[in-house]
């Protein structure tokens, strides 16, 4: 966590050493939010858990909402890296069901360790509107790339071709939004974290009718 994320606002010194006091900032407000909550968490406990003074929490973030939502954006993007790094990588010569089961085992362990403060984040963002707005254009961002990858899987004969897209991704990226959250942070489902990953990734390929090889040519949407 040593760069701000999108939508978060970026102050105080941008020298080496500036980026590196701002980065253990973030760092101890994490583990403080972790533990305390947002409502309880303090800015002194921040600044003591980082080894700061109090008032050098101010010449990197004016509150602990700004602080708050650049911690949340940067999980976000952690979360969301299996996008790029496995399902979108050019250089992989898996095949879709195999990115498919990589990506979703990689969010899964990602989520499964961010597992305290994702607790957090999805609390505050039913009162936040900026952290919820920001989190919603990460994720429409993202929801467009798995768009554009179902559209080519389809063009290739290897996904249900009467599906549109961008309805597809957003109904498969709720699955592995909500689900996670459910089991991980709420307990709500019981079984081990192998079942979890191959129950979501085998549930997530049959709803999109996901294939390694075209059953016969057809023409999907563009």
């Amino acid at each position: 966590m040593t760069a701000p994320a999108g939508g978060a606002k970026t102050s105080g010194p941008r020298s080496s050493k500036g980026e590196r006091t701002r980065a253990r900032l973030l760092a101890a407000a994490k583990s403080v939010f972790e533990e305390d909550g947002f409502l309880d968490a303090r800015i002194s406990d921040i600044s003591q858990r980082a080894g700061l003074s109090h008032g050098s929490f101010y010449h990197y973030f004016e509150s602990k909402e700004e602080v708050f939502r650049e911690v949340a954006l940067a999980v976000e993007e952690r979360l969301s890296a299996p996008v790029g790094t496995v399902i979108l990588d050019p250089s992989s010569h898996a095949t879709p069901r195999e990115r498919i089961r990589q990506a979703i085992r990689q969010h899964l362990e990602c989520y499964r360790e961010e597992a305290r403060i994702m607790g957090v984040i999805e609390q505050m963002s039913r009162y936040d509107a900026q952290l919820a707005a920001a989190r919603a254009e990460r994720h429409g961002h993202y929801n467009k790339q798995v768009a554009d990858s179902i559209s080519q899987l389809q063009r290739r004969g290897l996904a249900d071709p009467d599906l549109d897209p961008l309805i597809a991704a957003a109904v498969v990226g709720s699955m592995t939004a909500r689900f996670p959250e459910l089991w991980l942070v709420e307990g709500r489902v019981d079984c081990s974290f192998d079942e979890g990953v191959e129950q979501l990734t085998d549930i997530f390929i049959n709803a999109l009718q996901i294939r390694d090889a075209p059953e016969r040519p057809r023409q999907g949407r563009s």
